[in-house]
């Protein structure tokens, strides 16, 4: 099994910064995706970043271009977001979460493995 265990969350003023830390542990043989996504209450879980796990190739989503990068730590083993000029529609519970190969990484019906997730909270 696969485990996953965010880190980093907190409070920050909207144009801020913040970086997030997905460890990864356990047997990732198959893996493909690691994926932070985010879900704000009463809306959807919305998929903010992917990394595949061997070759660096990276996701986005459109609201987040510019303002984000996820990467990897091979030493570590972790996945992490960092986070710029961070905007108060950002504030959500941020989770990481791992898959074999899918063809839309951003979507989260097929991941089977997730963290308990970190809150992320932007004030204006």
């Amino acid at each position: 099994q696969v485990q996953l265990l965010e880190s980093g969350g907190g409070s920050v003023q909207a144009g801020g910064s913040l970086r997030l830390s997905c460890a990864v542990s356990g047997n990732t043989y198959g893996i493909y995706y690691v994926t932070w996504f985010r879900q704000a209450p009463g809306q959807k879980r919305e998929g903010v970043a992917a990394i595949t796990l061997h070759s660096d190739v990276t996701t986005y989503a459109d609201s987040v271009k510019g303002r984000v990068t996820v990467s990897r730590d091979k030493d570590k083993n972790t996945v992490d977001l960092q986070m710029n000029n961070l905007k108060p529609e950002d504030t959500g519970m941020y989770s990481c979460a791992a898959t074999t190969f899918i063809w839309s990484p951003l979507e989260d019906n097929e991941y089977k493995y997730w963290g308990p997730g970190t809150q992320v909270t932007i004030s204006s």
